[in-house]
């Protein structure tokens, strides 16, 4: 295994206290690239008290998933190190190796692809025939979704593993779930199939898309899913909606990126927030109305609404610091990769450290978030 940078001390958490018996649910965002992020969080969670019992991703969070709830907890952080370095080592071109510098690996990535994620389509099959629907081919990424993620552990339900993807025909978004279906490399490939780069993925005699089309993140599912549980859901995202002012074309096309996908997984956030808090007073209303009016049709319609659960929603989110470019989503370098492994690892770290979620949760509240690593207006605008 690549030799990789001094990790950060995982230091002292605060223990989970017995009474904080809310399920864990671990949501991770697409982001191509930046998915490496996403890696270093679940590095440190698997050292403390938090580990998921549901994994659920779209894009390269489906395969950060897949490679999760795939592997014994013991392997989880092993194969995840095993797929980025494989996506990220040098690219061979002929008898010599192209260094994938920061600066020269979006090139890299544009023309000769990824080892074992992705490659260019062959010259003549542009050339002869049909012409291709994609870019890309992702054979490869089926042979290392084959050999680093153990399905049948998926399928035994000993995580609950849940991806989103889009049906290229009726337009309709659906999740692929352990609980349901039984799930092999096609559902995670179907889940990050970005057109027009990668191809639609056939799974029972329908194409599926990416499901980053409709929605970057599966926090709705995991809120939504009925039977409701009490949960902390640790919320994973890779583009920051707050930045700077950019000043430069390359620049605007990083900021434009970011808030393009961040202010849908916002936007999704406070409505979950408003419509969790909505059905917890409803619920906490039921308990106070006297018995006449719970059986009018209004109240019983109401009733329907209620829940009792209540949900910790922990935000964790890419904030790199310095402009990184419009194209940082397929920068494979190996450097980048493992200064985003290690910040998502410091990151995580941290807010288990502060572990605001230990708290109590005033009764009136049905949903929070925290965001421990916000930075300050100042912090923004210098």
């Amino acid at each position: 295994m690549t030799a990789h940078p001094s990790r950060t001390p995982f230091g002292a958490q605060p223990a989970r206290p017995p009474s904080y018996d809310k399920m864990v649910g671990l949501v991770l965002q697409g982001g191509g690239a930046l998915g490496s992020y996403q890696a270093g969080v679940y590095e440190a969670l698997s050292h403390s008290e938090y580990l998921p019992d549901w994994v659920a991703g779209i894009s390269i969070g489906a395969i950060n998933a897949a490679l999760i709830a795939g592997n014994a907890p013991e392997r989880r952080v092993e194969q995840l190190h095993a797929f980025w370095d494989l996506v990220t080592r040098t690219q061979p071109i002929g008898f010599f190796a192209l260094p994938t510098t920061k600066q020269s690996a979006p090139a890299a990535s544009l023309m000769f692809g990824q080892d074992g994620f992705f490659r260019p389509r062959a010259p003549l099959d542009w050339l002869m025939g049909t012409p291709p629907d994609s870019y890309y081919d992702t054979a490869e990424l089926h042979s290392t979704l084959e050999r680093l993620v153990d399905f049948d552990r998926i399928n035994a339900q000993e995580t609950r593993f849940s991806v989103g993807a889009v049906n290229v025909r009726t337009g309709n978004f659906r999740y692929f779930d352990n609980r349901h279906d039984k799930i092999g490399p096609k559902h995670v490939m179907a889940s990050g199939a970005l057109p027009p780069a990668f191809p639609a993925v056939e799974i029972d005699g329908e194409f599926w898309w990416d499901g980053g089309l409709v929605s970057n993140t599966p926090l709705e599912y995991v809120i939504e899913y009925v039977p409701r549980r009490s949960r902390l859901i640790f919320q994973v995202d890779l583009f920051p909606a707050s930045g700077a002012v950019p000043h430069s074309l390359e620049q605007v096309g990083e900021r434009d990126k970011d808030i393009r996908y961040s202010s849908r997984t916002r936007a999704g956030t406070d409505t979950m927030l408003l419509q969790h808090d909505l059905r917890h007073n409803i619920n906490m209303l039921w308990d106070n109305l006297p018995p006449e009016l719970r059986t009018t049709p209004e109240a019983q319609y109401l009733y329907n609404f209620g829940c009792v659960t209540t949900m910790d929603i922990v935000q964790l989110i890419d904030r790199a610091g310095d402009w990184q470019g419009a194209s940082k989503d397929y920068e494979f370098s190996r450097q980048t990769m493992q200064a985003r492994w290690a910040r998502g690892r410091a990151d995580a770290v941290a807010t288990l450290a502060a572990s605001p979620w230990l708290a109590p949760m005033p009764p009136e509240i049905g949903a929070r978030t925290f965001d421990v690593m916000r930075p300050t207006e100042q912090t923004m605008a210098g």
